[in-house]
């Protein structure tokens, strides 16, 4: 239960420390003396909105503190355990700090956490309905959760749910290999063409690097060549080796008749090395014609094959380097078109597999829901006779449309009600009327109520729109409802004000400068004056009083009446 509320600096309350034991406690005030403001900040203190209106007006920051004590059993502990946020005993702290500039921080047990966990936590522990959260009972859209949280059904709507995504996924991937082969199918045409002309062409990887090297060195190659031939023009095809060799035979000729001349044998020396560098000089020469000159079509051969290569690259918008690599790719392409019908197999194998496992699901899920809907409408009806609604009637309507499938199943669920006997039923929010709908509310929610681990549960004015002996039975039930949970229950009815265990006034004090909000426990004598106040209005009377005695079931003195002894554990400051 929720044991302790802390607020400083909080719209219009400078501070604020309310102790709350087990059962149902009112809150009751003034129209606009801030009773809402309570709810507002135990919501932020829960994970709810912050806006930039939550601090008071001249401090720089607002701390809100909830304290809540619950059983060793509570799924909460688990979710505290998960992600290290149980403290050292058996409370649990929530505690949010907000800025003037709207920022807010988290916290549970004294460590920092996200918004959201902040938000996951409170939400397994407290469960506030504001005065228009009956909204959410108008709205067919929010029933069939409601129907599924009544039947502890959350864990199979979550395995439909898994069940419809791979569906969906399966599905996705079937027509987008469909789509694809359809245009592939298209292309087909074209792409064999292409791959004829590659195939044709057959370009490797790196054959455009080469060839432009090659051309390079083959356009150099016919200057050189030129070159080469004005040598051989120069040495008169030979001649000069002819004239060397008939010049050496002489100086040997006139060596062998002087043998004693040295300078012969020099002279022959000389002419015998000139010739034998010229026999290798015009070898040499003979060579290098060779090789840059064998092939004067290779350099047209060449550059043919290199544009080439370019200009399909261009057409495909593909550097030339990869146009084998988008051969293959075409290959592919053109080996899927035939292979599709294959491959479509094993898809449509996957996607029918997947819609039978979410069928198997859904229409499990579809009887337990019909199931557990009679169990809330026998519950609902049980509810109804107290709340004076015994000759309306309440049907949770299921229908089961598989030709529409979604991540929730086949059903979808819609609330009817009839409160006159003989009329037909409708949905009701078209057929309730203001106070019947907060009754409706207040039965359906105690209904629920046993299906839930909130450990707190905040009405703020259930009452709504009802009165005398209705309001009564709100009360009524609204206290055994509180027998097994703790109830706070914002109110302007006296006779649920009457049936609470706890009692909490709001006021609004006002200076020149200044408005503030005060929250005040209230003993017996001023339940006595609080309760008469709101059965007479600004001027109590001995007669409100005498019938405020009488609801509170005459256990306050008489004579406290006059004598405010109050204890004051929030006041403006």
């Amino acid at each position: 239960m929720l044991t302790a509320l802390n607020i400083r600096d909080f719209i219009l309350i400078d501070r604020a420390q309310l102790t709350l034991t087990h059962g149902l406690a009112a809150l009751t005030g003034e129209t606009g003396a801030g009773k809402s403001i309570l709810l507002d900040a135990l919501g932020l203190a829960v994970g709810g909105r912050a806006g930039r209106s939550g601090v008071r007006q001249g401090a720089s920051q607002g701390v809100v503190a909830a304290t809540f004590e619950v059983d060793s059993d509570h799924p909460v502990w688990r979710l505290l355990d998960e992600n290290g946020l149980a403290g050292e005993d058996d409370q649990i702290i929530l505690r949010r700090v907000q800025n003037v500039d709207g920022r807010s921080r988290g916290f549970v047990n004294d460590q920092p956490v996200s918004i959201s966990m902040l938000r996951t936590v409170g939400e397994a522990l407290l469960e506030i309905h504001g005065q228009h959260d009956g909204r959410g009972f108008l709205s067919a859209s929010a029933h069939r959760g409601m129907l599924d949280e009544f039947g502890g059904l959350q864990k199979q709507a979550a395995k439909v749910a898994t069940h419809w995504r791979a569906w969906r996924d399966a599905q996705s991937a079937l027509e987008d290999r469909r789509r694809e082969q359809a245009a592939a199918a298209r292309e087909a045409e074209y792409l064999r063409h292409v791959f004829d002309v590659l195939q044709k062409l057959d370009p490797q990887p790196g054959e455009e690097t080469a060839l432009a090297e090659r051309r390079a060195v083959l356009m150099a190659a016919e200057k050189v060549s030129e070159q080469l031939r004005a040598t051989v023009a120069a040495l008169d095809d030979g001649r000069v080796e002819h004239n060397l060799s008939t010049g050496l035979g002489h100086v040997e000729r006139a060596a062998a008749l002087l043998p004693e001349a040295q300078s012969l044998k020099k002279a022959a020396s000389h002419f015998a090395a000139a010739l034998s560098e010229a026999v290798e000089g015009c070898a040499a020469l003979d060579r290098a014609i060779s090789e840059f000159g064998a092939d004067p079509d290779e350099v047209d051969r060449t550059e043919e094959r290199l544009f080439t290569l370019r200009g399909e690259a261009r057409k495909h918008g593909v550097a030339p380097d990869m146009l084998s690599a988008f051969r293959t790719k075409i290959s592919k392409a053109l080996d899927d078109v035939e292979a599709g019908t294959a491959a479509f197999a094993d898809l449509e194998r996957a996607a029918a597999s997947a819609k039978s496992e979410f069928a198997v699901t859904a229409t499990a899920l579809s009887k337990a829901r019909m199931k557990a809907a009679k169990r809330l409408d026998a519950a609902v009806a049980k509810e109804l006779a107290p709340l004076r609604l015994g000759k309306a009637h309440f049907e949770t309507q299921v229908i089961c449309d598989a030709d529409s499938p979604t991540s929730d199943g086949y059903d979808r669920a819609e609330f009817m009600v009839t409160t006159n006997p003989g009329a037909p039923a409708g949905p009701l929010k078209t057929i309730a009327s203001g106070g019947e709908l907060s009754r409706f509310v207040l039965a359906m929610k105690a209904a629920l109520a046993a299906k839930e681990n909130r450990t707190v549960i905040i009405f703020d004015e259930v009452d709504a729109g009802v009165g005398g002996a209705v309001a009564d039975a709100v009360g009524e039930r609204l206290a055994r409802l509180a027998r097994d949970a703790q109830v706070l229950v914002v109110t302007h009815s006296p006779q649920v004000a009457a049936r609470a265990q706890s009692h909490w006034r709001i006021e609004k004090s006002q200076t020149k400068n200044r408005t503030t909000t005060s929250v005040t426990l209230l003993d017996a004598d001023d339940r006595v004056e609080e309760v008469a106040r709101m059965l007479s209005g600004a001027k109590v009377t001995k007669e409100a009083r005498a019938a405020a005695r009488q609801l509170l079931g005459g256990t306050v003195r008489k004579s406290t009446a006059n004598k405010p002894a109050r204890k004051r554990l929030a006041n403006a400051r």
